[in-house]
C-alpha cells in the first residue's frame, strides 16, 4: 500500500472519529482529536457563529454544543480528502439530525435536519493527524415553489 493511500486512509478514519466523538458528546475525545497549542492555533466556524480563535475557545464551543444538544448525528457524503505533506483537507456534506431537550416527559425533543458543507483542515503530528481548522456553513437550499418561479421568467 503506497504511503499516499495509507495517509488519505489515516486522514478519513480521523475525520470520522471526531464526528462520532461529537455524535457521542464525548469532550474528551473531542479535545484529543484538535491540535494542541505547541502545533498552532486553531479555528473554528459553526453555521452562524463568528470565527473562533484558539484551543480554549473552540473547546468551549463543542462544550456548548454537546451541554445543549439531547440528540445529534451525522451522515456524511460528498466526502473528499486531499494530503500534501504535512497537511490534509476533508470536504464533505454534513447531513445533520439533531434534537434538543424533550418536553412533556417526552424521551427526545423534535427532531431537525440540516445541511451543512464542511471543510476540516488535518495536520499531521506525532500522535497522529489533529484538527487544525473546521468551517461548516448551511446550505440553503431552494425550495420547489422558487424553482418553479425560474422557470417561468
Amino acid at each position: 500500500m503506497s504511503e499516499a493511500r495509507t495517509d488519505t486512509e489515516a486522514v478519513e478514519q480521523a475525520n470520522t472519529a471526531f464526528y462520532d466523538a461529537v455524535e457521542r458528546g464525548d469532550f474528551e475525545e473531542v479535545a484529543d482529536l484538535w491540535l494542541d497549542d505547541r502545533h498552532g492555533d486553531v479555528s473554528c466556524v459553526h453555521p452562524g457563529w463568528p470565527v473562533l480563535s484558539g484551543r480554549g475557545e473552540v473547546l468551549r464551543s463543542y462544550a456548548l454544543i454537546m451541554a445543549n444538544t439531547e440528540y445529534i448525528q451525522f451522515f456524511l457524503t460528498d466526502v473528499n480528502v486531499s494530503v500534501a505533506t504535512d497537511t490534509a483537507v476533508v470536504t464533505c456534506t454534513e447531513n445533520i439530525l439533531s434534537g434538543g431537550p424533550a418536553e412533556d416527559g417526552a424521551e427526545l425533543g423534535p427532531l431537525v435536519g440540516q445541511l451543512v458543507v464542511a471543510t476540516n483542515v488535518f495536520r499531521r503530528t506525532p500522535d497522529g493527524w489533529k484538527v487544525w481548522s473546521h468551517h461548516g456553513s448551511p446550505v440553503l437550499a431552494e425550495s420547489d415553489d422558487e424553482e418553479d418561479d425560474e422557470d417561468t421568467v
